[in-house]
This record gives C-alpha cells, structure tokens and sequence, in this order.
C-alpha cells in the first residue's frame, strides 16, 4: 500500500520526518562574523586614522562590543537550537562565539589583575615616599625630632582623651607639667597633617579596602578644621593605613639616625587590622640561616596587603622600597617584631602588643593602633 497516497510522512529513525525543514541558526552565523571581525577591527581604525591614538582606541572598544555581542548571541543561539527539536542547527557557530570572547575576557581579566595590584603597590609607595618628605619638612621646624605627640612620658594608649581638643593637653590628657597622658600611634603621623600639610588621603593604601580617608565633617567635632585636629577622628585605625616607629619610649627618632632604620611602612601582620585578624606568628620562620624556613613561611611575615608579596618600606633617608620580606631593617632586623637581641636586629623577634618597645635603639618596630572597642 502506497503510504504516501493517504498523506502520511516517511519517518527517520531519529524521530523526524523527512519533510522537516532543518535550518542554520542565523543567530549563530551572526555571532561567529562578530568573533571574526572583532580583532580586526584596531586595525581598521589605525588604517583610518593612521596618525592618531583614536584609530586603535575606537577599533578596540568596536571590537570589545562586537566579542559580547558574539557571546550573547552565542549563548542564545545555544538555547534556542537546544529548543528547536532538531528543526535548528549551527551549534558549532555558537560554541565558537561562546569560547572565544569567553577566553578573551578571561586572559583580559587575568592581565589586568597583576596591573591593578601594581598599580596600588606604586600608589602605596608614593603616598609613603610622600609622608617621608613631610617628616623631614616637619623634623626641620622641631629640633631634628620625627613626629611624636603627646607630651615628656607620655605613653601608647588605644585612643587619645579627645581627639577634637581645643589644647594638646587636654587632647592628650596630660598633666599642668605637660607630662604624661596617653598617644596612638597614628596621632604621631596626624601632625604631618597638622603641620606640613599632608591630605589624610595619603595615609590610606589602595589595597587597604576596610581604611577610608579621615573626613572630620563626618564626625560631631569641636572643631572642623583639619590643623585643628590631633588625630584621625574617633576610630583613627579605619583612616591610617601604615605603621609607624614605635616611638613611645627611651629610643626617640631623630634626623640623625641610621640612614637604614625603617620607620614606617603597611601594617604589622601581628596585629589586627580594620578588615583582618593577626596572623598566626607560629606560621612564619625566615628563610636564611640558621632558621632556614621555606619561601612560604618567610612570606607569612608580610604585611596583609600588596598579596602577601611584600611591603612598602619607608626608611631614615626618606627613600622608599618595596621590600620582599620583612627582615629588611638594620642587621636584618624585621621590621614588624620586637629583636631578642639588646644591641641589634633580629629576622625572626618577637610579635608586638600594645605599649610593646623596642629591645634597642637598632630595633625597628613598625606598629599600627590595635582596634579600639567604639564608645
């Protein structure tokens, strides 16, 4: 019997018959050109305008266009042959155009995050070669002195007694002998604001996510004035990025000092951050001898920021380096803990607390301000 004669369809074995239309996705035959013509497109504009940057600008945002075009036609064309029931083909097209701007922005994605970690590595030395200059602007106008606030004995505390005083001694809480009373550590670096005219900006690191720039209109203060000030606002660890010579003590900073003391530089490891915990210092060991710890446990010792990579170091002679292990001060001393030698430095030390000193006049010991319960 002729099946054909009473208006039936022959049938495939996949199901279909064989007076289906089957059709190329024109969706994923556009998004396989636009994979295509998007690297060519910097070119052309170069051609265009040949004696201009615009040229290779305008191409390569055209092309960067026409690749997430091609990926969202891609992903479409992708769905909708995957509905068709067969009746759409072109998969290979849409695969294409998937892959490629998808590799692309990934390679894009994975160039650009060295560039941008470099790029705040540079900012954070800048902003710390800047406070360099500042303290010895300052240091001039103070008998060869580095910044040190508070009065004779005056000791580290985890706030001042008001921040917004209309007096030092009441800011410090000193006695009528200007004595005594109680500093943070950032409270030192503020009088580079106060008295040599640094923006707070500069003491926030591109890296430090959790530290904003001081802003003392943000806050009910007495006086709104920056050089009216004595600190970073009530919180000053959420608005000061970097460590400073613990300076509270017998060993004051002078101009006259060893060109090679580190003196400041991004926070100290062991201590808590805005956004961090301290680290675990049994983790870290040095990798020159007699420790001989691996790469790994040396790098434990950096500061939280620039990856765990290393630190931006500000030293005596105002020159700033990018140190790669925290054991970079005098006699290799590290530059975030308290030596266990009374005459030099030491790679490994011990970690800081609050009121910590240095062992000797050699000992580096870059610290922050712990975080302060809010009152």
């Amino acid at each position: 019997m002729d099946r054909s004669a009473c208006g039936d369809e022959s049938v495939t074995p996949d199901g279909l018959s064989r007076t289906t239309l089957v059709r190329t996705s024109r969706m994923a035959q556009a998004a396989a050109v636009c994979v295509l013509v998007g690297p060519i497109c910097p070119i052309v504009g170069c051609v265009l305008l040949p004696v201009s940057a615009w040229g290779f600008g305008i191409g390569f945002l055209a092309g960067s266009a026409l690749s997430a075009l091609a990926l969202i036609l891609g992903l479409v064309a992708l769905a909708r042959i995957g509905l068709s029931g067969g009746r759409l083909t072109g998969y290979g097209f849409a695969v294409v155009a998937v892959i490629i701007p998808s590799m692309e922005l990934l390679g894009v994605w994975y160039l650009t995050v060295p560039i941008r970690a470099m790029d705040r590595r540079t900012a954070c030395g800048t902003n710390l070669s800047g406070i360099g200059k500042a303290m010895l602007i300052y240091a001039n106008d103070h008998e060869d002195r580095l910044p040190l606030s508070g009065g004779q004995g005056t000791t580290w505390g985890p706030r001042l007694n008001d921040w917004s005083a209309a007096s030092r001694s009441e800011a410090f809480g000193l006695d009528p002998n200007n004595s005594g009373g109680q500093a943070t550590i950032s409270s030192s670096l503020y009088l580079l604001v106060r008295y040599a005219d640094l923006s707070p900006k500069q003491f926030v690191c591109g890296s430090d996510r959790r530290t904003r720039r001081f802003d003392p209109n943000q806050h009910l203060a007495a006086r709104k004035d920056l050089t009216m000030l004595w600190d970073f606002g009530p919180d000053p660890v959420r608005h000061c990025s970097y460590a400073y010579q613990m300076v509270y003590g017998l060993h004051k900073l002078t101009t006259s000092g060893e060109p090679g003391m580190a003196i400041a530089a991004d926070r100290n490891p062991w201590m808590d951050s805005p956004s961090v915990k301290a680290k675990d210092f049994a983790r870290f060991k040095p990798d020159i001898s007699p420790f001989n710890g691996t790469a790994e446990q040396a790098k434990h010792g950096n500061t939280f920021r620039h990856e765990g990579d290393g630190q931006n170091v500000l030293f005596l002679d105002s020159h700033v380096e990018f140190a790669k292990r925290a054991y970079c001060g005098l006699d290799d001393d590290n530059i975030y803990t308290i030596s266990t030698s009374q005459t030099s430095g030491d790679p490994m030390g011990t970690p800081p607390k609050l009121g910590s000193q240095p062992a000797n006049k050699r000992d580096s010991l870059l610290v922050n301000d712990p975080i302060a319960p809010r009152r």
